[in-house]
């Protein structure tokens, strides 16, 4: 069953499709009005020793009126390392909307007597990707308000909403645990464990902890379980809004974060919180959205996968369909890092005319290196470059003089 986020996000996904048809019908061929200078110093500004330029794609277009500017390869499939994250903001946006917030419980089994539980506590995630050890003493807080001081039985920590896969398909084997922690439903920011099952006993050790901290003793050891379905709800914390939560995702580039949410969207659009789901309910929400998908292929969600694939044009499509339809707009373009002045931008592009005027996602991987985003009102672009591995310092040079070209024109 799709949450009431999600069929706001569908019914506004089919509005939104008229509108992304129309303007993928304007994108057309470069201007012949467009100097031939600016186009020769954008291919210029994008050739660099040790890139292969069949290994690269680059789309550069009129933002308000969808002219081409610059293209080179702008169909060609490439690995997109974190330009990735872009489609799960968009779709995250569309299925769960801006204000959309995880909501991790505390259930209780047994009754309470003279201030005892002869019973479990159930601490239950919901994927909640920024839980940490303040939102369990929080939780602690609430149920010693509640007149709780002993737990006779156990916490038992509860991660069914997402499925068992801690990892994603095509990931090196050093990226689990090291460029991402254990994907689990149920997952403490502070206590995060290396370990491929332990995430919701460390998060059970964790909030049995924060209960002794706030004068609540608990009498056995923690453990992992399904909390039965007559469990009774006592306490519960809210996550923060999505939009805060795409903008950790985005400026810092958050692999996990970005894993948690493609689950999130495969609860919430199919009713299974698995990464498989998420990249099916991405690929749909984009083809709704009028972004062309010829030779895109979704597998994660961080781009970490060696076998994701996008285009420079599925890319542009995406960003200009973001920025055309105002419900997710403003929370889409803030997630994203600011030249000079925040996220993985912060040290980049610091001076004029590019300083706070380009807002682009960044990614890096040995194989891959991105930039897509905004220049101004101006125009929209992506760029993506491969290699064997890429040279990833020339490659960022290479992007930077791009965008700064059009950035003064």
């Amino acid at each position: 069953m799709l949450r009431r986020g999600a069929l706001a996000g569908l019914a506004v996904s089919a509005v939104v499709l008229v509108a992304s048809a129309a303007a993928s019908a304007r994108e057309a061929k470069p201007d012949a009005g467009l100097t031939a200078g600016l186009k020769t110093r954008l291919a210029r500004a994008l050739s660099t020793p040790g890139i292969d330029p069949t290994r690269t794609g680059a789309l550069a277009v009129d933002l308000e009126t969808g002219q081409v500017v610059f293209q080179r390869n702008p169909s060609l499939a490439l690995a997109p390392a974190s330009a990735e994250k872009l489609g799960v903001a968009f779709t995250a946006l569309r299925v769960l909307g801006p204000a959309y917030r995880f909501e991790t419980q505390v259930l209780a089994t047994g009754e309470v007597r003279k201030r005892i539980l002869y019973g479990n506590l159930h601490l239950v995630g919901a994927g909640d990707p920024t839980l940490d050890v303040s939102d369990l003493d929080a939780l602690a807080r609430d149920l010693r308000s509640l007149g709780i001081r002993r737990v006779r039985g156990t916490v038992v920590g509860d991660e069914h909403h997402f499925d068992s896969q801690r990892g994603g398909r095509g990931w090196k084997p050093g990226f689990l645990g090291f460029e991402c922690a254990p994907l689990s439903a149920l997952s403490v920011e502070d206590v995060r464990v290396r370990s491929v099952d332990g995430s919701a006993l460390a998060a059970a050790a964790a909030f049995t902890t924060a209960l002794e901290r706030r004068g609540i003793t608990v009498g056995h050891h923690s453990r992992t379980g399904r909390a039965p379905t007559d469990a009774l709800p006592l306490v519960s914390h809210g996550s923060a809004p999505l939009g805060a939560i795409l903008r950790r995702m985005d400026r810092e580039s958050n692999n996990f974060i970005a894993e948690m949410l493609l689950k999130e969207i495969g609860a919430a659009g199919a009713g299974r919180g698995s990464t498989a789901a998420g990249a099916a309910v991405v690929r749909t929400t984009l083809e709704q959205a009028g972004v062309p998908l010829d030779g895109v292929r979704i597998v994660d969600g961080s781009g970490l996968s060696t076998l994701d694939r996008a285009t420079p044009r599925e890319l542009v499509r995406l960003l200009r369909a973001a920025e055309r339809d105002p419900a997710i707009r403003s929370v889409f373009r803030s997630s994203l890092p600011v030249a000079g002045m925040s996220g993985t931008l912060k040290d980049r592009l610091d001076r004029r005319p590019t300083r706070g005027k380009i807002v682009a996602k960044t990614g890096t991987t040995s194989l891959a290196s991105a930039l897509a985003g905004f220049v101004g009102e101006r125009y929209v672009f992506a760029i993506l470059q491969n290699g064997s591995p890429v040279a990833y310092w020339t490659a960022r040079v290479a992007q930077d003089r791009f965008v700064t070209v059009l950035a003064r024109s």
